[in-house]
């Protein structure tokens, strides 16, 4: 663990944990409870992940929510969890809450059309196979290539959607193993923001992601709770602190249950 933030007193974050009245554990699922795997179908959450997070969730004084960039439908199968958590999928564009009902958020016709045309490209120049649609969303992956064919399909895909972002007004994004062209409709930090707004002011709340998609939840969660940057290698980031999965990911997660259902020892609290 790193101390990102020399504003932020971590003793003294656990500690308010451990005392308060609501709290809002908000987290990012591939890469960060969730190892990436080159089949994202296959992508299950780290070892103990799945029980800590129902343990959670059975404590009642925890808001858990998943902001993720997959579709939701895409993420229930994976998660194997005994209740049903909240989910903002598609970035934030999606809301399952969690007694079942589902948002999604208005987008613009004019951008739309602009992720048709976009797919149509796609298929047309025989790159499907390593396209994903999502509500809003046209992502192109190539995690698990070579750095040949990774530069093969960026130099391919890049100036094209750069051309297809401006004259529809998407939004072009890089991500850990892609690039995706998405409506500006919502982000990680919108859902962050609807969140902690619909909580008291006093709630103690992190998030925990490890992509560049997640710096806007970063960006949302300044001054009112904490960034927690999950991932092997450490990069710039407006996180406050960096954890390693697994180990550490557990440890932090275990912090957030009541002390006599804690799953092992706590990362920082004294």
């Amino acid at each position: 663990m790193k101390n990102l933030n020399p504003h932020i007193d971590l003793k003294s974050f656990f500690k308010k944990i451990r005392g308060a009245q609501q709290k809002a554990l908000l987290l990012d699922y591939d890469g960060t409870i969730a190892p990436f795997h080159v089949d994202p179908a296959k992508a299950y959450p780290y070892p103990g992940v799945s029980e800590m997070l129902d343990s959670i969730m059975q404590a009642y004084d925890t808001r858990l929510v998943i902001i993720t960039g997959r579709w939701t439908k895409d993420l229930l199968p994976l998660l194997k969890l005994q209740g049903q958590p909240e989910i903002w999928g598609s970035h934030g564009i999606e809301r399952l809450k969690m007694n079942g009902s589902y948002e999604i958020a208005p987008m613009d016709e004019h951008a739309l059309d602009g992720l048709v045309k976009a797919d149509e490209w796609i298929e047309a120049v025989g790159l499907s196979d390593h396209s994903e649609q999502k509500p809003g969303s046209l992502a192109i992956h190539w995690r698990g290539m070579d750095e040949k064919g990774i530069r093969k399909i960026r130099d391919q895909v890049e100036p094209n959607w750069s051309l297809i972002a401006e004259s529809s007004g998407l939004n072009l994004k890089n991500f850990d193993g892609g690039l995706e062209l998405r409506v500006p409709a919502r982000d990680k930090g919108d859902a962050v923001k609807t969140i902690l707004q619909e909580m008291n002011r006093d709630v103690v709340a992190a998030y925990l992601g490890d992509d560049l998609t997640d710096e806007d939840a970063f960006g949302a969660i300044k001054g009112k709770g904490i960034g927690v940057l999950v991932r092997k290698n450490l990069r710039p980031t407006a996180a406050d602190i960096w954890i390693k999965p697994p180990e550490e990911l557990l440890k932090f997660l275990s912090s957030w249950l009541p002390e006599e259902k804690e799953m092992g020892t706590p990362l920082f609290y004294p």
